[in-house]
């Protein structure tokens, strides 16, 4: 089971009342004549809170709290969370100085308010709506004392968190000692105050994480959006600093709980859902850790590398950078003069860099404050301090930058990093080209010229030895792949470190995949056909031949290609973050905790927008035969784009299917009709796309599903959750942020019709691209889908209960017999 299927028990600290006599009094106040008992529990005038007394530890822990009166209940407030009662005679009452004490049955304190000016006469307390047990004096009704100024590990709506300057108070929370265990804790979660105000979580006195600077708008790195449940409200000046949550409406409710491992999760519950979900976590990623890169470098969550130096700085380890041991961080490249580092570079939408040695001017302009840094040659960057309205204040750095990441509310606010002329030029790019450049341009035209020559002869001899398409087809062929941009092979090698073991990415059935970088900067994948590979040849012939004609934003774009000798290549540009397989098939790690539910339905979309343009908008009508989740590709920005078009077929404008005798594809992905009698269609891809779906929502491989209690695969198992109503048991756990259930049920029954055994009973992709993105959308009950229990390929026959035999006349291009899995 994933990390929040059992976070009713682990999170939620399930409060067990002690008594079986015990009395629920609907009353929310007390005073001096009537006390706590523990038996008794006193309930906030609206019933949303309860206050009374805890069991932990089997009966020898007794605390005094508050709680949700909902189940699962979730504690707000412990009282004596370091002093607890060993017995059940606990009473909390008024001492005669004013102060609420909480004592055993043979008088000794174990906690108190300690107020040391109270009013002795009139006092009364009360547990209010919002989960705030106040002290107050009766005849002016001012609040004494109150729970919301001295939190426990968790806040709710209307309780402020930070300082009030004028006493010192400091209103932050501290973990529990464990689930189980309200003692305090390694954590604290509170707003420090160095520099500009920040959100921070210590373990001790060491920072694990901040949220960067209050800058007018927001704490940094803390995500805002349009749709959140809850309104945010800052207050920062010379006597109070705080923020304070108000939810939009009373029908939901959310509590934020730092927990024993150092972590804030923002829990929400609903009318809807009648528990309580993970709405929001901190640290949400590896690059929120604080330091993870080290000093001088940034932190790109949506990279496989997460680090880089910092434009003008290397690695201060290299042989640590290569292992992916970023926290030594980088140093400037080479000790210049301070005059030679008079250019600032714009680093737009980043986190400011901790406050370790700093200058604050709050009054100053931001050209002022670049003027400032220039005279001081210990500053190594400035930014504006607030970018509310008119953007003003000065903050300037000086030495190291730590804690740097790009942030995910972009607000305007740039860091301007200092740097050297050269390290300026290499930013830029070269302004002009001297001799060895012109030199080299010529050469490299004369080696594509000669390339071009060399392509056209082989394509010409492969034609005349394939014999499968006329002359005429053939030599219409050849022109429209010369218009395919060549790369000279010299180009390549020093791209890819002449194919370095280290630049290799990756393999399939075409031959490995190396990352490579252009003389421009410009980062390239590079697919190179192994040796002695004929499916690879072939891929290669296909993939020129389909891939050059077509251009969309959801498919991979291939940039050219290079031919010398026997090598022949694909150039394609990079993707940073790798395939779809790698995030959602990778176990609980950081990498699929990623895939929060908006990143996998825009990752839906858009391959469904991919696909629609193969099968409708193309110039040619494509089917992909390969749909899966490693031969999709995602961008810096998690977008999604399908490659791997070595298996793809085009259709005329009025086939529907065909047919071959050498099946190719992945097990798993491919549709019943293509594996048992080699008929493929665009319903193939249907078939395929629908269990991609079914993968992206659940986080689970098809054709590695294991389940206990029976043998169906993943399909199996949606259709049989779906035909019992409890779909929402196939959705990943590890999706922690909150997210729309019917939306995530919609695209699962999607998922299930393009699944459907007979191809005819699955939806066109232009349907199911308006299904996906339609919340009005009626959707058919889906009928019992293909291959359902894969588990046993010998089964295949009485599970398709008889074969698919297509109404429409079928072409049949292929001659090999064979199965071939990938």
């Amino acid at each position: 089971m994933g990390r929040f299927s059992y976070v009713a028990n682990f999170y939620f600290f399930l409060v067990v009342i002690l008594s079986c006599a015990e009395i629920m009094v609907a009353i929310d106040s007390f005073d001096v004549s009537r006390p706590v008992y523990h038996n008794v529990t006193l309930s906030s005038e609206d019933g949303k809170f309860l206050l009374g007394f805890l069991d932990y530890g089997g009966s020898t822990r007794f605390y005094l709290g508050i709680w949700y009166n909902v189940f699962p209940t979730q504690v707000i407030w412990v009282a004596n969370k370091d002093n607890p009662l060993n017995d059940t005679s606990g009473v909390l009452t008024i001492r005669n100085d004013g102060n609420l004490v909480l004592r055993n049955g043979g008088g000794r304190e174990f906690w108190s308010t300690n107020l040391q000016n109270s009013a002795s006469v009139s006092v009364s307390a009360q547990l209010l709506d919002t989960g705030n047990l106040v002290l107050k004096d009766n005849n002016g009704g001012s609040f004494l004392w109150q729970s919301f100024d001295h939190p426990s590990h968790a806040t709710v709506a209307g309780m402020k968190l930070g300082w009030d300057l004028r006493i010192g108070l400091d209103r932050n929370l501290t973990s529990w000692k464990s689930s189980d265990d309200p003692a305090a804790g390694e954590y604290t979660y509170g707003i420090a105050l160095e520099g500009l105000p920040q959100i921070v979580i210590w373990r001790g006195s060491s920072i694990q994480y901040r949220s960067g600077p209050w800058n007018g708008v927001n704490f940094g790195n803390v995500p805002l959006r349009n749709d959140l449940p809850y309104t945010l409200t800052a207050v920062i000046n010379d006597i109070e600093v705080y923020y304070q949550y108000h939810m939009v409406n009373n029908s939901s409710d959310l509590v934020s709980v730092l927990t024993n491992n150092g972590e804030l999760r923002l829990l929400l519950r609903d009318n809807d859902s009648q528990t309580w979900r993970p709405y929001y976590e901190i640290p949400e990623d590896e690059c929120s850790s604080y330091g993870y890169c080290g000093p001088n470098a940034i932190c790109y969550i949506t990279f496989a590398e997460r680090c880089r130096c910092m434009t003008g700085y290397k690695p201060k380890s290299q042989q640590q950078w290569d292992i992916s041991v970023w926290s030594g961080g980088c140093e400037l490249k080479e000790q210049t003069n301070c005059t030679e580092r008079q250019h600032f570079l714009e680093m737009k939408d980043m986190k400011m860099p901790e406050f370790l040695q700093y200058l604050v001017n709050k009054s100053m302009s931001l050209e002022e404050c670049r003027a400032a840094c220039l005279k001081d040659c210990s500053c190594t960057a400035y930014a504006n301090a607030y970018v509310s309205g008119q953007p003003s204040g000065c903050l300037r750095w000086l030495g190291d930058l730590t804690d740097v990441r790009p942030i995910l509310v972009k607000e305007n606010q740039t860091l301007f990093l200092r740097i050297s002329e050269s390290d300026l030029v290499s930013e830029s790019g070269p302004k002009n080209k001297n001799k060895i450049t012109i030199i080299v341009v010529t050469m490299s035209a004369l080696v594509c010229l000669l390339s071009a020559v060399l392509f056209f002869i082989w394509r010409r001899k492969l034609r005349n030895k394939g014999g499968e398409h006329s002359s005429e087809e053939s030599q219409e062929t050849e022109k429209e792949n010369l218009e395919l941009p060549l790369f000279n092979i010299i180009t390549i090698r020093e791209a890819t470190q002449c194919f370095s073991d280290s630049n290799k990415i990756g393999e399939g059935g075409f031959g490995p995949v190396y990352k490579g970088k252009l003389q421009t900067g410009q980062e390239i994948a590079v697919k190179r056909l192994a040796e002695s590979s004929y499916q690879g040849l072939e891929e290669f012939k296909n993939e020129v031949l389909l891939i050059a004609k077509l251009q969309h934003r959801n498919l991979v774009r291939l940039l050219g290609c290079c031919i010398h000798a026997e090598e022949r290549m694909l150039i394609y540009e990079y993707m940073p973050n790798g395939s779809l397989d790698s995030f959602i098939f990778g176990g609980f790690n950081h990498s699929r905790r990623l895939l929060v539910w908006r990143r996998r339905y825009s990752i839906i979309i858009g391959i469904s927008r991919g696909l629609l343009y193969l099968h409708r908008d193309s110039r040619l009508r494509i089917i992909h035969r390969d749909l899966k989740a490693s031969n999709v590709l995602l961008d810096s920005e998690m977008n999604p784009k399908i490659s791997d078009f070595g298996m793809a077929r085009s259709f005329g404008e009025e086939q529907l299917t065909t047919r071959t005798l050498k099946v190719v594809g992945t097990y798993g992905y491919m549709a019943p009709e293509y594996v048992i009698d080699g008929i493929y269609s665009m319903k193939s891809d249907i078939f395929s796309f629908g269990v991609l779906i079914l993968e992206i929502v659940s986080g689970k491989q098809n054709n590695q599903f294991r389940h206990p209690d029976h043998d169906f695969n993943l399909l199996g198992h949606a259709w049989q959750l779906s035909l019992e109503g409890k779909a929402t048991e196939l959705i990943d756990p590890l999706m922690a942020v909150s997210f729309p259930i019917s939306e995530v049920l919609r695209c699962i029954q999607v998922a299930l019709l393009c699944v459907q055994l007979r191809p005819e009973d699955r939806p066109d992709m232009s349907h199911v691209l308006q299904m996906l993105d339609t919340e009005s959308a009626v959707l058919p009950q889906p009928k019992r889908p293909g291959f359902f229990t894969e588990r046993y390929f010998d089964e295949t026959d009485s599970l398709l209960a008889g074969r698919w035999t297509p109404n429409h006349s079928t072409s049949t291009h292929s001659t090999s017999t064979t199965i071939e899995g990938r």
